[in-house]
C-alpha cells in the first residue's frame, strides 16, 4: 500500500502491517517519510481514541493541510477495540491518495 501526495510516495507497507480502523488505512510509524510531514496545532480529541495529532503534508509547492494524522497515545480500551497497537500510525486523507 501507499500514500502518494502531488506525485510523491509519502508511505509504503506490505497491507498485512496497516491497520484499517473507521474507513482509513493507518501505516506503521516506520514507513512514513517525515520529510514530507510537519506537525500542526490543529485541536481535535476522538473520543473512543483519544488526543489526535495532525500534520501538514508538503511536497514541492504543494500542501495538504491536515493530510495526514496520528494518535501517539490512544486512550484506555482503544486498542482492544482495535485489537492492534495503532498508537503513533499515520492516517492519510484530502488530497493524499491511498492505494495498493
Amino acid at each position: 500500500m501507499k500514500a502518494v501526495f502531488n506525485g510523491q510516495i509519502l508511505a509504503e507497507a506490505d497491507k498485512d502491517d496497516l491497520i484499517f480502523i473507521e474507513g482509513k488505512w493507518y501505516f506503521p510509524p516506520e514507513s512514513v517519510k517525515k520529510e514530507f510531514v510537519e506537525e500542526t496545532d490543529t485541536p481535535y480529541t476522538c473520543p473512543w481514541k483519544g488526543k489526535c495529532q495532525f500534520y501538514n503534508v508538503k511536497v514541492d509547492d504543494q500542501v495538504s493541510e491536515d493530510g495526514a494524522f496520528t494518535y501517539p497515545e490512544p486512550v484506555e480500551g482503544a486498542i482492544d477495540k482495535v485489537k492492534k497497537d495503532f498508537a503513533g500510525y499515520f492516517a492519510f486523507w484530502r488530497e493524499v491518495e491511498v492505494k495498493e
